[in-house]
């Protein structure tokens, strides 16, 4: 059961660092580490989020959309 939950975890992070990836990878080099924290941190809730969008669009639903509010 321990290595299950392990295994549920490690896919769970791997899964979040997907989504940043893309984020992370366009202000690493350009920004300071503030504008790469701040970044990181808008797309964080989504990042979190990403189970249950990948279950929409294996459903073929439409995924909510991103709201910044700023």
């Amino acid at each position: 059961m321990r290595l299950f939950i392990a295994l549920v975890a490690i896919v769970y992070l791997v899964g979040v660092g997907v989504v940043l990836a893309p984020t992370i990878s366009t202000r690493w080099s350009t920004g300071t580490a503030s504008d790469l924290f701040a970044s990181v941190w808008l797309e964080l809730p989504y990042a979190l989020a990403w189970p249950g969008a990948a279950y929409h669009r294996m459903m073929g639903e439409q995924e909510p959309v991103k709201t910044n509010a700023s």
